[in-house]
């Protein structure tokens, strides 16, 4: 099944598109967060992170950090988001690689991302010699 962002960039769905170039587009997103609440999206239909070639992961930071600067020097926010959900479990809802920014404003009331938690130095070490057998 062709993701709507797949239709947003062949033009058959309208969009406010803010940048694109060969490898990605950016709109805004239709049900934001916040006013300015944008999407970077790798043109390739493409469900996750895993799945992008390096060049790709490229274009799209690039883009991002582009869409970002605007939507500061536009709208003047205290700060923004970046998040990028991989997988159902992640929040991810349309499995077609994607970058929100989504601006924030002191008392703007969205939740935090998650809680802080604590792990001891040797739950941290063994957590991280897991990763690192990998690397």
């Amino acid at each position: 099944m062709i993701s709507v962002f797949t239709r947003i960039v062949r033009g058959e769905i309208p969009a406010f598109k803010l940048y694109e170039d060969d490898l990605t587009l950016s709109f805004l997103d239709i049900n934001p967060a916040a006013r300015g609440h944008a999407l970077v999206i790798a043109k390739p239909e493409l469900p996750g992170l895993l799945d992008l070639p390096p060049e790709l992961v490229s274009a799209v930071a690039l883009t991002t950090q582009r869409v970002a600067r605007a939507i500061v020097e536009a709208l003047k926010p205290d700060g923004f988001n970046v998040i990028q959900n991989n997988g159902a479990a992640a929040g991810q809802v349309v499995f077609h690689y994607h970058v929100h920014i989504i601006p924030r404003w002191e008392g703007d009331r969205l939740v935090k991302l998650w809680r802080s938690g604590t792990m001891s130095m040797d739950d941290l070490r063994a957590v991280a010699d897991e990763i690192l057998a990998h690397i």
